[in-house]
């Protein structure tokens, strides 16, 4: 049975365009995601993501909409992606740990290599931003 991992990941809005992030290290090193990580043992999925948010970006961001789950097998291991709309409070949105980002328009959003479980949420967040 393949290890289970729960993670979430912030869809950090500004206006009509999205923030992504580049892996800068292991196995799906260069493959874009939005930023997030693991949720503690007694941690709410918005905890977390405030938490990991600082850590890895250097900024405060108000949780602002739960957007969908991504559930995803990967060869070593099954994700359970929860993705949140998210908008910054303070900070810049420093790269702690990522090799690379960028804002990206709806219509650019199939210009970079997604990680599997983030590219799934793609179709939405496009219907998303045209929304609004």
């Amino acid at each position: 049975m393949l290890k289970r991992i729960e993670v979430v990941a912030a869809l950090i809005r500004d206006g009509d365009k999205i923030f992504a992030t580049q892996r800068g290290y292991g196995e799906y090193k260069d493959f874009w995601e939005f930023p997030g990580g693991k949720i503690e043992p007694g941690e709410t999925p918005e905890a977390a993501l405030k938490r990991e948010i600082k850590e890895e970006l250097a900024t405060e961001i108000d949780v602002n909409e739960y957007v969908g789950t991504v559930d995803y097998d990967y060869p070593d291991f099954h994700i359970t992606l929860l993705l949140y709309l998210c908008s910054m409070v303070s900070g810049n949105l420093e790269l702690l740990e990522h090799e690379s980002a960028k804002w990206l328009l709806a219509s650019e959003l199939d210009t970079v290599s997604w990680l599997p479980a983030d590219l799934e949420i793609i179709p939405k967040l496009k219907s998303l931003l045209a929304l609004n």
